[in-house]
């Protein structure tokens, strides 16, 4: 199963990172979709809506949402340039929604009661997935896109890696008991630590300012743990210990960016409202 694991990851990255340097703004737009959509089929069937025709339905629907999204955020124009306008409201909306999530997980199971139903999780769906491509695709178009885009996943992987080794050395009170049992304050905060860590090596070699970067990476670094827990706690009512099966040795689309989807939005409505740009 290691093996399996490791040789999948290696594969998801090469192939990330080939679409990430690789592909034209737009393409990598139409990339980050398809992996939106994939996740759209997961989440339906997370949703008790697990028949073809709705998992296609709902498949379509967020196609059809994401198209508005780059419609109303001024993909589609003359240039590709962003109205900010768009952009900061849909971020500034799924900041708020996870910070609703973070109410919905620590009150699991009796949160139950307000998402519960098939309708509201698949509306829970529409909020965890639009806002993640559209912020994804707003970084990439910035000055030194790709480097920020790897720099999201950097933040996400320093939280998961010094939280897993952490948690294992030091773990000894529970994050959120009834969601995810294995998560402990000793594993988040040595995610936190990590990512000080990496704050401090970006700093270093791009010459920018140590507090700027501290202040857009720690909140994304303390999301990216809410996205994990949100899909955790999806997935234990649903009764399922994955997403999906696409991945071998990961399981799901959704349990491999369940962390991204709340990371992504925070770090990049921190570049909008800070216009920060790497190397200041």
């Amino acid at each position: 199963m290691l093996k399996q694991r490791v040789i999948t990851a290696i594969i998801l990255t090469a192939v990330f990172l080939s679409a990430l340097f690789g592909l034209s703004l737009t393409h990598f737009a139409l990339f980050i979709g398809a992996v939106v959509l994939i996740g759209a089929w997961e989440w339906a069937n997370l949703s008790s809506c697990g028949a073809l025709g709705q998992r296609i339905a709902y498949a379509i629907f967020i196609a059809l949402v994401l198209a508005g999204t780059a419609s109303a955020a001024g993909l589609f124009s003359a240039g590709q340039t962003f109205n900010p306008v768009v952009v900061k409201s849909v971020l500034v909306a799924a900041v708020i929604w996870w910070l609703i999530a973070l109410f919905l997980v620590k009150a699991y199971p009796t949160s139950t009661a307000l998402w519960g139903h098939p309708v509201s999780r698949l509306a829970m769906g529409v909020l965890v997935l639009v806002p993640t491509w559209l912020a994804l695709v707003y970084v990439r178009f910035q000055p030194q896109g790709t480097w920020l885009v790897v720099m999201i996943a950097a933040i996400v992987a320093a939280a998961d890696t010094g939280g897993y080794f952490s948690g294992r050395k030091f773990g000894k009170h529970k994050l959120a008991p009834s969601v995810s049992p294995g998560k402990t304050l000793e594993g988040f905060a040595g995610g936190l630590i990590s990512n000080v860590v990496l704050v401090a090596l970006v700093a270093h070699l791009s010459g920018s300012s140590f507090l700027t970067l501290l202040a857009i990476v720690l909140p994304t670094s303390l999301f990216s743990v809410l996205g994990d827990l949100l899909e955790s706690m999806v997935k234990r009512h649903a009764g399922v210990k994955d997403s999906g099966v696409i991945l071998p040795g990961h399981g799901g689309i959704l349990d491999r960016v369940d962390s991204i989807t709340a990371a992504a939005p925070v770090f990049a409505l921190a570049l909008l409202l800070s216009g920060w740009v790497l190397g200041q």
